[in-house]
């Protein structure tokens, strides 16, 4: 026979203290489940851009992660013209989240526009840059060479066509009657230059755009400079404000025929939402946001550009509740 020692007692007594300690707290557990937030769940709607572009091209990357962290939400991408149209959709409750350029967040905001005052931010992401396409041997070498051409200028709902009538105003150009302004996006202008029935092309985008990247490798096309246009356009105080002067690398678009880099203007990207939209959905979508960066970037390059460091300043809006709490978890 052997006799237990207090040893081996104290051993069993604590073992037995552990399981009992540890059947409570999952009772624990199992009580308070039911008071913890749910996961997200329903329809969402995330309004995108043309087709070709680069809001649209996120989007669809997007939801792939979306899919992943956020299984009980079914995402539904809606194509439009785009900043401006988006802005509107979301405002009237058409869409939960979309992409918008901050100066069109603020001239739809100045404007007084419906649903304006319920904006709200949830992530700076990326820079678009402004860009000002022309075949190779054009005799265009600035905006003001525009003249009596016939220029693609965006979709009216586009955020192109905002700062295209800027451009062209702060070079001393009226958009209407100094040019032949074509209402096209970016899904058929290149396709319209090559064919010869459009002189130029203003596009505002991520670096590179794949339909100006694609163009440039069957047809011989330039970028032209509208770096001396940031003054101008900066004095005209906001929404403008938002433009900053940039440089376009070379290689950006490696088989365009420019020779150096070209100067010209960028305008933050926003991802956008309302006040109305649910606190932990909007926080879990700007984590995937944030989290997804990397991933998508490998196909959108311009999305490896956002930055934990500067997504919570989403200026000219306010930051969505649940983004804040996003962000507060992350803070070191």
């Amino acid at each position: 026979m052997h006799l237990l020692t207090p040893r081996r007692i104290s051993r069993r007594r604590a073992l037995q203290g552990l399981g009992v300690v540890l059947a409570l707290l999952g009772l624990l557990l199992w009580w308070l489940k039911p008071f913890a937030e749910p996961e997200p769940s329903g329809d969402l709607t995330f309004s995108t851009g043309v087709r070709s572009g680069v809001y649209h091209l996120y989007g669809e990357l997007l939801k792939q992660a979306l899919a992943t962290d956020m299984p009980g939400v079914k995402v539904r991408l809606e194509t439009s013209e785009g900043s401006q149209q988006n802005l509107q959709r979301v405002s009237a409750g058409q869409a939960d989240f979309t992409v918008a350029t901050a100066d069109a967040v603020a001239k739809y905001r100045a404007d007084g526009k419906p649903g304006a005052e319920s904006l709200r931010g949830c992530a700076r992401l990326y820079d678009d840059y402004v860009q000002l396409v022309v075949p190779a041997g054009s005799p265009v070498q600035s905006t003001r060479d525009l003249k009596g051409k016939r220029v693609a200028v965006g979709q009216n709902g586009s955020g192109v066509r905002l700062i295209a009538d800027r451009l062209l105003a702060a070079a001393k150009l009226n958009p209407v009657r100094d040019i032949t302004p074509v209402s096209i996006g970016i899904d058929t202008m290149p396709a319209e230059l090559e064919a010869g029935r459009i002189d130029a092309f203003f596009w505002s985008g991520g670096l590179p755009t794949n339909a100006v990247k694609e163009l440039s490798e069957r047809f011989d096309i330039r970028l032209v400079q509208l770096g001396d246009l940031v003054e101008p356009l900066q004095a005209g105080g906001s929404p403008a404000r938002y433009y900053r002067a940039a440089v376009m690398p070379q290689d950006a678009y490696a088989r365009a025929r420019n020779t150096s880099p070209v100067s010209t203007l960028a305008v933050p990207n926003l991802l956008v939402t309302t006040a109305r939209t649910d606190p932990r959905l909007t926080e879990q979508f700007t984590r995937t946001v944030i989290a997804s960066r990397d991933g998508i970037g490998h196909e959108v390059h311009a999305a490896q550009l956002v930055d934990l460091r500067t997504a919570i300043y989403t200026d000219p809006l306010d930051l969505h509740e649940g983004a804040g709490r996003y962000y507060r978890s992350v803070k070191p």
